[in-house]
């Protein structure tokens, strides 16, 4: 039986167990959301399967996603993470994870959750789509547009409309598996 999946998915292995067991599913943990915006912000300009592949090592030079431990980083760790191979070792981007958290903390504070504050921009409730095809899936939507600049208004960085839609595909605020996909009901 062949299996379908969306496009994006097919071409390697690491993206394949990511699509069938993460993507799109709804994710409301805060640590979690945190991770998949870093990730998101990591992944511009270059492959999904590139973020991927270093996943573990952010996981570990990010202390599990701990935003209070990220929000504390020196400009000392910063500069350390900015040479170490295990991450993409570009400067503002690794920047960006220290600024986010910081911001990230500030909305807890005054959300209760990180959580909460992200899902607001789809009323709490998943987007469900029903695209055809993988070429009709848009790169960000109105949803995305409010969410990018809300965050940047509040000091957040790499939250672009783009950015902010991938974390939403990937967080399952929206269902973006084309309607043939295994994991699209």
């Amino acid at each position: 039986m062949t299996i379908i999946r969306c496009a994006w998915a097919d071409h390697s292995d690491i993206e394949r167990e990511y699509h069938d067991r993460e993507w799109g599913v709804p994710c409301r943990d805060d640590q979690s959301l945190f991770e998949l915006f870093v990730l998101e912000g990591a992944q511009a300009g270059l492959a999904w399967r590139t973020v991927l592949a270093k996943r573990d090592h952010y996981r570990q030079v990010y202390h599990g996603y701990d935003i209070a431990r990220i929000a504390a980083m020196s400009d000392h760790d910063l500069d350390a993470l900015a040479h170490d191979t295990g991450i993409i070792r570009n400067r503002l981007k690794i920047a960006s994870a220290r600024t986010n958290a910081r911001a990230a903390l500030s909305i807890i504070a005054e959300h209760g959750s990180f959580s909460g504050y992200l899902w607001s921009f789809v009323d709490g409730d998943t987007i469900t789509n029903a695209w055809t095809q993988a070429s009709h899936v848009p790169g960000q939507s109105a949803q995305s547009d409010a969410m990018s600049l809300a965050l940047r208004k509040r000091g957040f960085r790499f939250a672009g409309s783009t950015i902010c839609y991938a974390l939403m595909q990937a967080s399952g605020m929206v269902n973006d598996h084309v309607v043939d996909c295994h994991r699209y009901a």
